[in-house]
């Protein structure tokens, strides 16, 4: 991070001057530091990286750009290519892909309160003006073998 901001600034500071103030901050780094980064080779993991990138944008593009990390990671394992899901889902992150979210069924137990509501046109009454007045009851049918049982259960309201 560090040395592509040198990169980035080099050739209008230059290396030295962007060191020394970096050093006085909580992000140090020689000059000596930024130019082995340079001529280092890159790594194990870099390489990896790479590799695995090109073969994460091939499946994904192969399909469609529909699959996720999920699917991608289990695409690698039929493929005998070892890596762990978090490894898939950094690299996707790094690269920008994404998979396709599919899209969430509306909610219809609770309606808008801005909806007309039906007329009651057998003018229920849920509000009993003594007790045992008013009875509820509820009939339910249960398989039972092959055949349906129906249970009747009344209670008052």
């Amino acid at each position: 991070m560090k040395v592509a901001y040198i990169d980035q600034y080099k050739d209008q500071f230059g290396v030295q001057p962007i060191c020394d103030v970096l050093a006085e901050t909580d992000a140090p780094i020689a000059p000596s530091t930024y130019c082995a980064a340079h001529t280092r080779p890159p790594s194990a993991r870099s390489r990896r990286d790479e590799h695995l990138t090109e073969e994460i944008r091939r499946i994904h593009t192969d399909n469609y750009g529909v699959y996720g990390a999920r699917k991608i990671h289990a695409a690698l394992v039929r493929e005998d290519v070892t890596v762990a899901r978090c490894t898939v889902e950094r690299l996707m992150r790094q690269v920008g892909l994404r998979g396709v979210i599919g899209a969430k069924s509306p909610r219809t137990t609770r309606p808008a309160p801005e909806t007309d509501r039906p007329a009651d046109l057998v003018e229920r009454q849920f509000t009993a003006p003594a007790p045992n007045q008013l009875w509820v009851a509820d009939i339910t049918c249960s398989p039972r073998g092959s055949s349906l049982a129906r249970t009747c259960r009344s209670a008052p309201g």
